[in-house]
């Protein structure tokens, strides 16, 4: 069901994880890779009307900042953080086409052992329980593989769709983050959620999915 390097100095990288079979179709995550460039930036420019409500704002242009030569520089960050075990970034595919990214970010060690965790989904896939899905392999990978304690996850109170996603995964909401990100233009609130290792514990999210009847394993 996944695979994640051992030995190395940051656990839990490299690593692919999935497939899980939901309505949508297979969904798994990878690596980032260079070649994304055309299907990452085909997605977020057609989509920008669906995304960028729930994106920090950007200064030079939603054209500028996803067209495909804006990838490879951003391919290049999510490598380097990757690498100095600063981050766990994937892309989501479904029948192995690109359909969304999932980062695990501000990964910090030693006693905490937390980070966040953002996801986005191209509006075509937005339904048919990708984004749980994809949300389940990478919780289960960071209390895992990873070794982490701890995931926060921020969400805007007007954004339903991901708000549904954290409930059905089992996240707890913790309170409100008041002016707390620059988002289309303006200061946002957002909610913030969040979950232990113990709460995911015994059997893991995708176990759970399964059982619920959200997902099947391939």
């Amino acid at each position: 069901m996944s695979f994640a390097g051992e030995g190395g100095r940051h656990p839990g990288w490299p690593a692919r994880l999935g497939p899980l079979r939901v309505d949508a179709g297979l969904v798994a995550l990878r690596p980032p890779k260079l070649f994304d460039a055309s299907a990452w930036a085909r997605a977020r420019l057609r989509d920008q009307a669906y995304l960028e409500d729930w994106e920090p704002t950007v200064t030079d242009g939603w054209h500028e900042r996803n067209s495909p030569l804006a990838w490879p520089a951003q391919w290049s960050s999510l490598k380097s953080l990757a690498r100095r075990g600063q981050a766990l970034p994937f892309t989501i595919t479904v029948d192995d086409e690109l359909a969304g990214q999932i980062t695990v970010g501000n990964i910090v060690r030693g006693s905490l052992r937390s980070a966040w965790v953002g996801y986005w989904v191209a509006a075509d896939r937005a339904r048919g329980g990708v984004a749980t899905a994809a949300l389940a392999l990478v919780v289960d990978h960071c209390f895992g593989a990873a070794g982490l304690h701890r995931l926060e996850a921020t969400v805007r109170p007007e954004n339903q769709a991901s708000l549904r996603v954290l409930t059905k995964a089992g996240f707890r909401e913790e309170g409100l983050f008041q002016r707390y990100l620059d988002v289309a233009g303006a200061w946002r609130d957002h909610l913030c959620f969040a979950m232990t290792a113990e709460e995911a514990s015994p059997e893991g999210l995708v176990r759970r999915l399964v059982a619920q009847g959200y997902a099947r394993t391939a």
